[in-house]
C-alpha cells in the first residue's frame, strides 16, 4: 500500500523514544466498557489487535475479558512486551505475538472480534486499510477500530505544537460519517460510527516543548476540562476520539 504516511523506520524511533511505556493497565482503561459489552452481546472468544505494539489491548482483553488475544504490528520489542506483560501480572506467551508486514501476510487463522487503535488514520487509502481488516475477520466476526480525531480542538493542538506528527495522520478519514459509508460500501453491517470521549488533548512531543507551548496546551487543557463538565457533550470539537464497529 504505497498510501502508508509512516514506515516501519518511524515506528522503531517512535516507540524507541518513548517514556513510560510500561505501566499497569487499569480494569477502566479507554474503550474497555465498550469492549465488554461487545463481547457479552458478541459472545467472542478470540482477538487480533493490528498495529498494535506494544499490546495494551490484547493484554487488556486477554486480563480482563479472558479472550484468548494475538498483537500483530510490523515492530515488536520483545523486551518491552515481556516488561508491559509482567507489569500486569502475565507471562511470556499468554499473548499470541506476530511479527509482519500486514499488506504482505496471509492470515493462518480467523478471529471473532479483529481491532486497531490509532492504526488506519496513517494511511492515506481508508477503504484499503479498512479492507485489510478483514481478511482476519471470521463470517459474523465484529470489527471494531479507534482513531483520535484531529479536526477538532485535539487537532490544532496537534497542528501548531506537533507539526511532524500531524502529518503523519490523514485528517480526511477523520469524519464518522466518511468512515460508516466506507464501511457499508466494503459490505459490513450494523455499522456505528462516532465521536467518543471526554474532553483532552495530548503531544506525543510534550518533554521537548517550550515552557510557553507547555503553559498554552495546558490552559486549552483546563478550559475544555471545565465545560464539559458543565455540559459533557461528544462531539467533533471536543471530543478526542472517533469509534468505528461493524460486523461481517
Amino acid at each position: 500500500m504505497e498510501q502508508n504516511l509512516t514506515d516501519r523506520g518511524f515506528w522503531k524511533s517512535f516507540w524507541e523514544s518513548r517514556k513510560n511505556l510500561i505501566f499497569y493497565i487499569k480494569p477502566d482503561y479507554v474503550f474497555g466498557d465498550i469492549l465488554a459489552r461487545l463481547i457479552k452481546e458478541k459472545g467472542i472468544k478470540n482477538a487480533i489487535e493490528l498495529g498494535g505494539f506494544p499490546g495494551y489491548y490484547s493484554i487488556y482483553l486477554k486480563k480482563y475479558l479472558g479472550l484468548d488475544t494475538t498483537l500483530f504490528d510490523y515492530y515488536i520489542h520483545d523486551g518491552l512486551i515481556k516488561e508491559l506483560l509482567a507489569k500486569n501480572g502475565l507471562k511470556e506467551g499468554d499473548i499470541n505475538i506476530i511479527e509482519s508486514d500486514l499488506f504482505k501476510y496471509t492470515p493462518q487463522e480467523k478471529y471473532d472480534l479483529v481491532t486497531s487503535f490509532g492504526l488506519i488514520e496513517h494511511f492515506s487509502d481508508t477503504a484499503s486499510i479498512i479492507k485489510t481488516h478483514l481478511q482476519f475477520l471470521k463470517p459474523g466476526g465484529t470489527l471494531f477500530i479507534t482513531l483520535p480525531n484531529f479536526t477538532g480542538v485535539n487537532g490544532w493542538v496537534q497542528k501548531n505544537f506537533d507539526k511532524e506528527n500531524y502529518d503523519k495522520h490523514y485528517i480526511d478519514c477523520m469524519n464518522p460519517a466518511f468512515l460508516a459509508e466506507t464501511c457499508k460500501q466494503l459490505g459490513l453491517k450494523e455499522v456505528e460510527s462516532y465521536y467518543h470521549g471526554k474532553f483532552t488533548v495530548w503531544l506525543e512531543n510534550k518533554s521537548e516543548q517550550s515552557a510557553i507551548a507547555k503553559s498554552i496546551v495546558k490552559a486549552i487543557w483546563v478550559a475544555g476540562k471545565v465545560f464539559t463538565k458543565i455540559i459533557p457533550i461528544e462531539s467533533k470539537a471536543l471530543s478526542p476520539y472517533i469509534v468505528v464497529k461493524a460486523t461481517m
